[in-house]
């Protein structure tokens, strides 16, 4: 069953046209990785899910009922993290989520059962701090929290990566990932990485459309040859390959891409006729990035 579903979606203000066309889907139980530059469109296309914003044309639904513009009734399905989460700074994480449980009509305990697991899935059960003094990290993973509360069929985060270190980025992923024995996620960013920790779907957001979308095995298909990492012993010999093989592509001193892996035969023999020593010769499979570089044409 799809969790989510957009199809034929459009947006505009004024005139520019910020979303195109937008089809796809999210099956349930998954985390599905919404990947565009900033500014592609993805927080639009979330506050169209949330009915927050009217779409010019298409229609969503979540949990196979129509999202409408306004006071949406498919909310009730829907948890949200924002990529800024704002908290009453006097408050402890116990009393916040307290707090969010009461005003959404949750029985005192359940708010109390559900409020211990969840701090303990995000790795703030022990700590009673008010918010005032939490990191950027510690807001996302209670932010998560909050998401979940009221057990979701459906959580968006909208870029809640964007601004961790590479620590707090690991925890939060691997919360994610957690996640979908609860819930299905729906995780927009930019940062591709991220994409290939948890993603088991993709969708590529370009200036407004969908450029590329499926399952990672599929979208890597799209890619029929693995490139090939080359380092050479002596770095002064890079100028002679280069005159030869100018599709090659230098990342850094003396290390070369060839993305045409079909040329391996040539550039062996060229190696050896020429006695051009070589460090590694790697066969590197096309990461997310590459293809999402590949796709925008960049």
């Amino acid at each position: 069953m799809n969790m989510l579903e957009l199809s034929h979606v459009a947006k505009r203000f004024g005139e520019k046209q910020v979303l195109r066309d937008v089809t796809f889907s999210v099956p349930e139980h998954s985390v599905f990785g919404f990947v565009g530059k900033n500014g592609a469109g993805k927080t639009t296309a979330m506050k169209l899910i949330l009915g927050l914003l009217s779409s010019d044309s298409g229609e969503i639904s979540v949990n196979g009922s129509t999202v409408c513009y306004g006071t949406t009734k498919t909310n009730r399905f829907v948890g949200y993290l924002p990529d800024v989460p704002e908290f009453y700074p006097f408050m402890t994480p116990r009393e916040y989520l307290r707090f969010c449980g009461e005003i959404s009509g949750m029985k005192a305990g359940e708010i109390e059962s559900r409020s211990e697991e969840l701090l303990a899935l995000v790795g703030l059960e022990k700590d009673n701090r008010r918010l005032k003094g939490f990191s950027r990290g510690m807001k996302q993973r209670l932010g998560i929290a909050q998401a979940l509360l009221g057990r979701p069929k459906l959580l968006i985060c909208d870029e809640p990566t964007s601004a961790l270190d590479p620590a707090g980025r690991k925890e939060l992923l691997d919360i994610l990932a957690d996640a979908r024995e609860q819930t299905t996620v729906l995780f927009s960013t930019h940062i591709l990485s991220d994409v290939e920790h948890i993603c088991d779907q993709i969708a590529f957001l370009h200036e407004g459309k969908i450029v590329l979308q499926g399952t990672l095995k599929e979208v890597r298909a799209k890619r029929k040859d693995a490139a090939v990492e080359l380092e050479l012993e002596r770095p002064e010999d890079a100028p002679l390959l280069i005159r030869v093989f100018h599709d090659l592509k230098s990342k850094g001193r003396g290390r070369f891409l060839l993305e045409d892996a079909g040329r391996l035969p040539e550039l062996f023999r060229f190696l050896a006729d020429s006695r051009i020593s070589v460090l590694r010769i790697e066969r590197r499979e096309a990461s997310i990035e590459d293809l999402f570089m590949e796709v925008v044409g960049k």
